[in-house]
């Protein structure tokens, strides 16, 4: 029989949907074929729960997932939902591990391009922005102070699996951070609208040539001004037409394609 949403596998996934739930348990949920099929090859899936229409849908992958030896587990529609943090529930959640590690660990490689968040509140932005910076070929994304969980999610589903496919590190500690950047060889630019240099002179100085750094903040607050003075450059993306501003996604798109076709030497 299916497992129901009283059933207790169920239950203590469901708790995985809660931060203090994951940070507990050390894992947290996937859900939808895309994620899970990242997860699979990222290689830390416990288990995998699926309704029997997902299944049908998904035969390719829960084939995939029993040949790795992940447990494949039937549930309801209602156990489905439950599990879900969307409207419409795909019926198909993975339970993985983990995937932030310590910040020293995540810039081991020396980076040439890594994307910090710093106070970003929103799940979807800070998925949206590691999925950026993924396709950026950033080396690594960093959450500093109080920001998101990146397993939170939406956080997930808006990454689309990029956040199983580079190393993702967090720490309340935001000049802990950054001092961990400088240390892995890392120039450290700021995005804020009201910086006084825009990106295009900062491109053609040549500054984004070197390995960076770009520090971004939270839509409705922007940066604080500590923050900002722990920067070695301050930089806004230029706005030629009537628009008052970009969303955060948009201007870290905007900043990290620069640097990566700097450092490319285009």
């Amino acid at each position: 029989m299916p497992f129901t949403e009283r059933t207790p596998r169920v239950v203590a996934a469901r708790a995985l949907t809660r931060r203090q739930g994951r940070d507990k348990a050390r894992r947290f949920l996937a859900e939808g074929a895309q994620a899970i099929r990242e997860a699979l090859a990222f290689g830390e899936v416990h288990e995998l729960f699926t309704t029997a229409t997902a299944a049908a849908r998904n035969a390719d992958l829960l084939t995939q997932a029993t040949a790795a030896g992940v447990p494949v587990s039937e549930i309801t529609d209602k156990a489905a939902t439950a599990l879900s943090e969307t409207v419409t529930p795909q019926g198909l959640v993975a339970v993985c591990s983990l995937v932030d590690q310590p910040l020293e660990s995540a810039l081991a490689a020396r980076p040439p391009l890594v994307a910090v968040l710093v106070g970003v509140s929103d799940p979807g932005n800070a998925g949206t922005v590691t999925r950026v910076a993924d396709a950026a070929g950033a080396g690594a994304v960093l959450f500093a102070g109080d920001t998101v969980d990146p397993h939170n999610g939406k956080c997930v589903r808006s990454s689309t699996g990029s956040v199983f496919h580079l190393p993702i590190a967090r720490s309340r500690d935001t000049a802990t951070v950054l001092t961990a950047c400088r240390t892995a060889g890392l120039r450290l630019v700021a995005a804020d609208g009201h910086a006084s240099l825009d990106l295009d002179a900062a491109t053609d100085s040549g500054s984004l040539a070197v390995p960076t750094a770009w520090v971004f903040g939270s839509e409705a607050h922007g940066l604080s001004a500590e923050v900002l003075s722990l920067v070695d450059d301050v930089v806004k993306v230029p706005l030629h037409g009537r628009a008052e501003s970009l969303n955060l996604a948009t201007a870290a798109a905007v900043c990290l394609y620069a640097s990566a076709r700097a450092l490319r030497g285009v």
